[in-house]
């Protein structure tokens, strides 16, 4: 190959052509290149975010930071979005760092996942996250209070505030070893399962009434769904015959329901209450006999003949018995 001037000017011209590319890939010029649409967030503060940073999608990269201006007391962000980004319009924008020193980017979350992507221009909610410099300086400021916590506290203090409680042990001592005392030989006892607490602690009777218990309600409780299925199934048989009843089936349907019972109750009814005014007019055998006086009477006196009759045969024979009681009634 000839160093001529062609060959310089073309290595010059690649060169040139491979920055700018890099410089269009940095700085996301490329983008626009791709498609897509541009979306808006609006935040109170931006921080150190700048245009060709990366905008993430759930952590996934989908674009980048085209544009960033004021507009109305906001710092409006336009955003470059890839066309497959399934960017929502309940989507959000947030502004992270990816570390202490890191690049800052734009955050969106996938929004509800039936709510209609977002067009072009549209407008997204935003979150404002806490500033980095605001949390060093909260975190100055406990620092602070910490340490002048630690200073107020002198040698001198802490004696002050010990001494009170030194005397009261002082005082106190015989009664606090008495104490340790009985406390040591409580623990003793229970370590060796004596007394309530220890024979409840070791002793296996209270297990085996907790199992026994916990088994019987088991069985109760089995015994309970047994009678709620029962119940459901007497429930259901009862259904069944109401609704067989209201639809006229079987025999106490059929009472119900068919009219036929009706007209003849009706018409019994009916015959009773005349063949009762007969009685009652005295017509037919039956009225006569309860309207007669003249049957009345006729048995009044056969029952006077009997009782004549009855009185001479204490002393008599049965055939004279039977003589007599003939000749008496005939």
């Amino acid at each position: 190959m000839r160093n001529s001037l062609e060959t310089r000017l073309g290595i010059f011209a690649a060169l040139i052509v491979v920055g700018a590319f890099l410089l269009l890939e940095v700085g996301g010029g490329l983008n626009w290149f791709k498609g897509g649409r541009s979306v808006r967030a609006r935040f109170s503060s931006v921080q150190d975010l700048k245009p060709g940073d990366p905008v993430k999608l759930g952590g996934v990269p989908v674009g980048r930071v085209s544009r960033i201006a004021l507009a109305e007391d906001k710092v409006e962000v336009t955003l470059r979005i890839d066309p497959d980004a399934q960017v929502r319009t309940d989507s959000s924008a947030t502004i992270r760092f990816t570390g202490l020193m890191g690049q800052n980017f734009v955050a969106l979350d996938f929004g509800t996942p039936g709510a209609p992507l977002a067009e072009a221009d549209a407008l997204l909610a935003s979150r404002e996250q806490p500033d980095l410099a605001s949390l060093m300086d909260r975190l100055q400021g406990v620092a602070d209070g910490v340490q002048n916590m630690t200073k107020s506290f002198s040698g001198e203090d802490f004696s002050k505030l010990l001494g009170p409680v030194t005397e009261l042990l002082k005082d106190n001592q015989p009664r606090i070893t008495s104490i340790l005392s009985n406390v040591q030989s409580v623990a003793v006892q229970v370590a060796e399962g004596r007394g309530t607490v220890g024979r409840l602690i070791f002793d296996d009777t209270l297990h085996r009434n907790a199992l026994g218990m916990t088994t019987n309600l088991n069985d109760l409780t089995a015994d309970a769904k047994a009678m709620m299925t029962d119940t459901r199934a007497l429930v259901d048989d009862t259904r069944k015959v109401v609704g067989a009843v209201d639809r006229g089936e079987g025999s106490v349907g059929k009472l119900l329901r068919d009219d036929t019972l009706a007209r003849e109750l009706t018409s019994a009814s009916t015959a009773l209450r005349e063949i009762l005014v007969k009685i009652n007019s005295g017509q037919g055998s039956v009225g006569k006999l309860v309207n007669d006086e003249t049957f009345l009477r006729n048995i009044k006196m056969t029952l006077q003949k009997v009782d004549k009759a009855t009185e001479g045969l204490e002393d008599t024979g049965p055939l004279n018995v039977l003589g007599t009681a003939v000749q008496t009634l005939f």
